[in-house]
């Protein structure tokens, strides 16, 4: 068995062990709905001396109801220690282990950076997704994510296993440049903080929605939101992660440009693949200035992270793809 073959069982084995930690992620959001269900039931009873004065001021049922959600969450709240999302963090960690060990040997095998083509960019963009998300799980406690991460990662190793894989080959001679490295390292650490910020406006959405129906005393149906923070919290934290993911992608930029010169001898054209990363840069730049300047919270800035988001995977799943230029050996 030779590296490259070594690479790809590293590989289908870090899918597999992604697998089993989406499962135990996805378990501890179902004890998380349990937990809200059982002390909803207690809410009504700890609730009682509240209603008559809450009564008088016309508010019982919504008072009733966000009593009821704040016991929810407080019950709730030891599931943060649950052995099912100790389970899930050890597996990804595990995974994010065997990952890192198929692009190492993919890239000792080719004896080259292992990022020259889709699969190769595919097994590098995805290790930093994760990379991110540990770091990040230093600072904040955002294994609430955990499910968003590993089911993300799985799609993508998958549509690259199976759509995208090549086998090992020399790198073309506008790669043969130490600004391979620099340009596709900060292009998949920024995707990987943008990947993260996606995932925490998207969550925002559905929290803002839930508050919304909690003021208005409507039914709730995704009980293990009670468990996570607020819609603000929410808010804030994607945009911290999505200001660092911004300044990586101008690092790109720049070192794109400086590539450029160096390979086809400017610093610019109108290849669809450079037009498409400017696109990004404008989308986030964008959102961070709208939200800084213009005061636009909640939903639209969610919506505009969203929606950038969006454009890191159109520029990768189909500028690479079905466009033609310049960067079409992203596509081999």
């Amino acid at each position: 068995m030779n590296l490259n073959e070594l690479s790809i069982l590293s590989l289908y084995s870090a899918m597999g062990v992604y697998a089993f930690s989406f499962i135990a992620f996805s378990i501890d959001l179902a004890r998380r709905s349990s937990a809200v269900d059982a002390a909803q039931c207690q809410a009504p009873l700890v609730a009682e001396s509240h209603r008559s004065t809450a009564a008088g001021a016309g508010g019982g049922t919504t008072t009733l109801t966000r009593i009821s959600a704040r016991i929810a969450y407080d019950a709730a709240t030891p599931y943060s220690h649950s052995a099912s999302l100790r389970v899930g963090v050890s597996l990804i960690v595990l995974a994010w282990a065997l990952h890192l060990a198929a692009t190492v040997l993919r890239g000792i095998a080719a004896n080259r950076v292992p990022w020259a083509n889709m699969y190769e960019f595919a097994m590098m963009g995805t290790l930093l997704i994760v990379a991110v998300f540990l770091i990040v799980l230093t600072r904040a406690d955002l294994r609430f994510l955990g499910t968003f991460v590993t089911g993300l990662v799985l799609i993508l190793l998958g549509v690259a296993v199976l759509r995208f894989y090549v086998e090992v080959a020399p790198l073309p001679p506008a790669l043969q440049s130490v600004w391979l490295v620099i340009h596709v390292f900060v292009a998949s650490l920024g995707t990987g903080f943008f990947a993260l910020g996606f995932a925490l406006s998207t969550v925002q959405l559905v929290q803002f929605r839930q508050e919304s129906l909690l003021t208005d005393a409507m039914e709730v149906r995704l009980r293990f939101l009670a468990t996570l923070p607020s819609a603000a919290t929410l808010e804030n934290l994607a945009y911290r992660v999505n200001i660092i993911g911004f300044i990586l992608w101008t690092f790109t930029l720049m070192a794109g440009s400086i590539w450029a010169e160096r390979a086809w001898g400017r610093y610019w054209g109108w290849d669809t693949k450079e037009v498409w990363t400017f696109i990004i840069w404008v989308v986030y730049a964008g959102y961070i200035h709208a939200r800084a300047t213009r005061g636009w919270r909640g939903s639209r800035s969610a919506w505009l992270a969203i929606v950038g988001f969006a454009a890191v995977l159109f520029n990768f799943g189909v500028v690479n793809v079905f466009f033609k230029g310049l960067h079409s050996y992203s596509g081999l």
